[in-house]
């Protein structure tokens, strides 16, 4: 089981970090920009834009009239900080099961999730994304069994980042019943690695995978991929057009 840190400094962090993540989050699904939220909140957008990138401590007043812009109750951000968000082993995710996910994160190291969130929120990324951090929960999750048996069948993520060294069950075990099952054969995969040399990265092809992302990932290489593949839905960037699969090659398994 993965573990919150200990460290106050950590856990203010990630505190504020967490709390911009479900702020984006909440703005995108209103398709509203941060000068229009702002405006909604009657706050500054220089101030707004700090919050969503970490960078601001809130006070009660400013929480209040955020949630009031975008027509919450002001105990929405801390459910789903403490709550909602997390999956089964405790890792933190920025949108509940019940919701469309984007991009699926199956990763076992907790400080590579940190760092592959922190880059996808520094890039201002508002795509919905799940984080799971063992095998056996990727399986329930895709396949809706066990405590995601309550999801709907056509929910699932357009894409998923698939880490090989999962625990409980491996990523290489998770891709092969991936690509086995009609229901998710079909979904793209990104294998993260440490090394494309890994010794299991022959059989990721075999299998069909055709990109892969050095980890640590960050946003380039995974706009680069997601070129590569052309993968028929967007990037969303907060207050901004969408970034759309453009035709620069990506990192691709040859």
């Amino acid at each position: 089981m993965i573990r919150l840190p200990t460290k106050t400094t950590s856990t203010r962090y990630d505190v504020k970090w967490s709390f911009a993540t479900v702020l984006r989050a909440c703005r995108s699904r209103l398709g509203i920009s941060q000068e229009e939220l702002a405006g909604r909140a009657g706050l500054h957008r220089t101030y707004v834009s700090d919050i969503e990138r970490g960078a601001r401590n809130l006070s009660l007043e400013s929480i209040d009239k955020l949630a009031k812009a975008l027509e919450i109750p002001a105990s929405t951000f801390f459910s789903r900080l403490s709550e909602l968000p997390q999956s089964r082993s405790g890792t933190f995710s920025p949108v509940s099961t019940d919701e469309l996910v984007d991009i699926l994160l199956l990763e076992g190291d907790r400080e590579d999730v940190k760092l592959t969130l922190r880059a996808f929120n520094n890039a201002n990324l508002a795509n919905c994304i799940y984080v799971v951090a063992d095998g056996a929960e990727a399986l329930d999750f895709l396949f809706r069994s066990g405590a995601y048996a309550h999801r709907w069948v056509g929910d699932q993520p357009k894409v998923i980042l698939l880490d090989l060294k999962l625990p409980k069950i491996g990523g290489l075990e998770v891709l092969r019943r991936i690509k086995a099952e009609p229901q998710s054969r079909m979904i793209p995969v990104v294998v993260l690695t440490e090394s494309p040399r890994h010794r299991d990265m022959a059989e990721c092809r075999r299998l069909g995978v055709k990109a892969y992302i050095t980890k640590p990932v960050d946003f380039l290489r995974f706009t680069k991929v997601t070129a590569q593949l052309s993968l028929q839905w967007a990037l969303v960037k907060s207050g901004s057009r969408a970034l759309s699969a453009g035709p620069r090659a990506g990192p691709a398994l040859e």
